[in-house]
């Protein structure tokens, strides 16, 4: 394959391997309490991550078995149950509660960095089960196949903040984002464990 081949391949792959994190990522940004810089970090650190086990994968010429990335739908399975209970259990908190909170939230931003990570890495049963076959074609175009996933990283990111800050997003976001995300991770659970 040659350069123009391979970049088009990796960024078909990036896209149809991630557009469900195109939908996190704006729960995520949706969010208030959590940190802009540690949604980017976290995703930078799942798909890193993703990258580098199906890169080592295809190496050791490993199969991954096609039921073990499903058991990877608990993380966000729980994360969002986790976050649903504290929705319930804090409606009745006042507005000094919530300052408390997100106070509280900004202060825990490498703990926000590892929890979308996980919830990065829960949802790329199909990337593994894409990047490992497409590496394993052909190693030496892992280090472009970086370079371009990389940068759609940030396309990602930029495009799930902006929808977040679009008057017309930001609208739905305010006065549904606290209740989205539980329920993208809770559908995104369910949708990787069956």
């Amino acid at each position: 394959m040659d350069l123009t081949s391979h970049l088009w391949t990796s960024a078909v792959v990036f896209a149809a391997t991630d557009i469900d994190d195109l939908v996190l990522l704006t729960a995520f940004f949706a969010d208030e309490r959590m940190r802009r810089g540690a949604i980017v970090a976290g995703q930078f650190l799942g798909i890193g991550a993703l990258t580098a086990a199906s890169a080592i994968a295809a190496i050791a010429a490993l199969a991954v078995p096609p039921h073990w990335p499903s058991l990877l739908g608990a993380i966000p399975l729980l994360m969002g149950l986790w976050k649903a209970w504290e929705l319930i259990r804090g409606q009745g908190g006042d507005s000094d509660d919530e300052s408390e909170d997100a106070r509280r939230a900004a202060g825990r931003s490498g703990s926000q960095v590892l929890m979308v990570a996980a919830v990065t890495i829960a949802n790329g049963g199909d990337n593994l089960s894409v990047y490992i076959p497409v590496f394993a074609n052909d190693l030496a175009a892992v280090p472009l196949f970086v370079v371009v996933f990389s940068v759609l990283t940030v396309v990602w990111c930029w495009l799930g903040y902006a929808f977040v800050k679009h008057p017309a997003g930001a609208a739905v976001m305010r006065r549904y984002g606290h209740l989205i995300l539980p329920g993208v991770l809770i559908a995104i659970g369910f949708l990787i464990l069956f």
